[in-house]
This record gives C-alpha cells, sequence and structure tokens, in this order.
C-alpha cells in the first residue's frame, strides 16, 4: 500500500517546478545559510568529507560546488582490468539486454531504443549485448568517470519526466529510466561502441559533461544532437566525464561479446569508483 502511495505521489507532483526550484536553491551563494545546509547534509547523509581534495564545509561558496566536489588525489585508485566502475554508488541492476530489452525491476523492461531517445540504427549495436544501471546516493561523489578508453562520438539530450528514481519507483514505474530527463554519451572503443546514458530525477537541478558544460537547463522540451565524430575527442580509463548537480543514475550500454562483468557484482551491492567492473570477452 505505502509503495503504490508514494509512486502515485510521483504522477500529482509538480516535479519539473521542484526540480527548477531546487537548481536555484543549490546555486545560491548565501554564506552562512549555505554552509549551515551543507553541514546538515553532510551529517544526514553521513558524506566523508575525508576523501574530499577540500575538506572544509565553510569554504564551499554554494550547495552545488559542495555537490561536485572532486576527491583528493588517490582515493580511488584505479584496478588494474579492462572495465572499471565509473561512479560511487550501488548496482541497481545489471546482466543481458534480451534483444532490445533492459531488465528494471519484476515486471518491467524498456528498450534501448527509447533510452537513447528514439534512434534506432544506435539501439541496434546494443542488441544482446549488456547493461549495468548504476544509482548514486546523496551521500556518493557525484561525478561520473569513463569505465575504459573511448573516443567521443555523440551526445544526445534527450526530455522526459522527473520521476525520482529509487527502488520504488523502479519497481513502480513502467520504463522509468527511459521515461525521465536523460544525456546519451556515445563513445567508441577498440573493442565497440558502449554508452553512458546519466538520468536525470526529481530534483537533480542539471547534468553537465565535461566537453559541453551544463547540458540542462535550458530544457526546451524537445531533443537535441550534438556530433563530435570529427573532434577527436579521447577520454582514457578513469578520466571525469560528467557529472550530476544533485544527482541520479546512470545506464550504460555494451554490444554483445564485449565484456562479462565480475562475478561478485550483485544487485544492490555497493560499489566505488575505480574498482573492477568486468573484463573483455
Amino acid at each position: 500500500m505505502f509503495e503504490r502511495l508514494a509512486v502515485l505521489l510521483q504522477y500529482v507532483l509538480p516535479k519539473q517546478a521542484l526540480t527548477a526550484l531546487a537548481g536555484k536553491f543549490a546555486s545560491l551563494r548565501a554564506g552562512d545559510l549555505t554552509t549551515g545546509v551543507i553541514r546538515w547534509f553532510v551529517g544526514r547523509y553521513g558524506v566523508n568529507m575525508g576523501e574530499a581534495a577540500n575538506p572544509d564545509i565553510g569554504s564551499y561558496e554554494s550547495f552545488n560546488e559542495f555537490f561536485t566536489r572532486p576527491l583528493k588525489s588517490g582515493a580511488r585508485p584505479l584496478a588494474a582490468t579492462d572495465f572499471i566502475c565509473p561512479v560511487d554508488g550501488a548496482i541497481s541492476q545489471y546482466g543481458v539486454i534480451d534483444r532490445d530489452q533492459i531488465f528494471q525491476a519484476k515486471g518491467h523492461q524498456y528498450s534501448t531504443t527509447a533510452l537513447v531517445g528514439g534512434n534506432e540504427e544506435l539501439a541496434k549495436q546494443f542488441e544482446n549485448g549488456s547493461f549495468a544501471t548504476l544509482y548514486l546516493s546523496p551521500k556518493d561523489y557525484h561525478r561520473i568517470h569513463m569505465p575504459c578508453d573511448g573516443r567521443l562520438l555523440s551526445m544526445i539530450y534527450v526530455p522526459g519526466e522527473l520521476f525520482s528514481v529509487n527502488p520504488v519507483t523502479a519497481r513502480g514505474v513502467p520504463g522509468l529510466f527511459a521515461r525521465n530527463e536523460r544525456v546519451v554519451c556515445v563513445f567508441e572503443s577498440e573493442d565497440g561502441p558502449f554508452v553512458l546514458v546519466l538520468v536525470g530525477a526529481t530534483i537533480v537541478g542539471s547534468m553537465a559533461t565535461v566537453w559541453h558544460g551544463v547540458v540542462n537547463p535550458p530544457r526546451p522540451g524537445r531533443l537535441r544532437e550534438w556530433s563530435y565524430e570529427d573532434h577527436q575527442l579521447r577520454y582514457s580509463k578513469g578520466d571525469e566525464m560528467g557529472r550530476f548537480l544533485l544527482g541520479s543514475t546512470v545506464v550504460m550500454l555494451f554490444p554483445k561479446g564485449m565484456m562479462r562483468f565480475n562475478a561478485d557484482w550483485v544487485p544492490q551491492g555497493s560499489i566505488r569508483l575505480g574498482e573492477a567492473m568486468g573484463e573483455r570477452q
């Protein structure tokens, strides 16, 4: 009953307005008020400031500056493996893509085509491939890094809903990750293409990439696409590629035969940036 009510509430809340308001608040430079909010947040969610490059809570001028804080050097050593985990967080789901269907939760699947904004040609490259859905909680480090070496091919902004992203909505909102606002980043590696999808949610003020800066806002309500094939933008395993300003979930897609996940990966298990994720097949 509680879960049903929680999901129904998601349909009636003014999610866009709440998110816009949260984004404005997070960018405010309000002195002692900002410091007080950050201090409360650190205590409420158990944020480990000892890992931050700057552990001084009082020095952050805005909540966004705190939320996207970099880690100190050496805080996340990279495993000697082909594919590393690109974020701190938890494994929501992972496994094989069934033709074009990605498992969300019991009774719920969504298509790769819907996830990448309707691009059937792009989606077809991941038919019967593999996927991983990684959730970043409030306490986590919110920058996203490269799971392997790659050259950027394109980026697609897909407008959408802003449902909260958590186990309750994953079980209760059909096609959640293919309905929410998202930024699709397409890369080419020596083993084939791969995709990182940054999925927004209620209160997620914006998403940014290192090559573009803030992608949203603005929120024009239409799909936008950028091609980088002529730019030769190459990133190495472990390089930062983007960040959430109040943030959510990353969905990764790999083609069939490119990689296999580590045997010790389990749904809902915690993960850390730089840990071993998988090996080439």
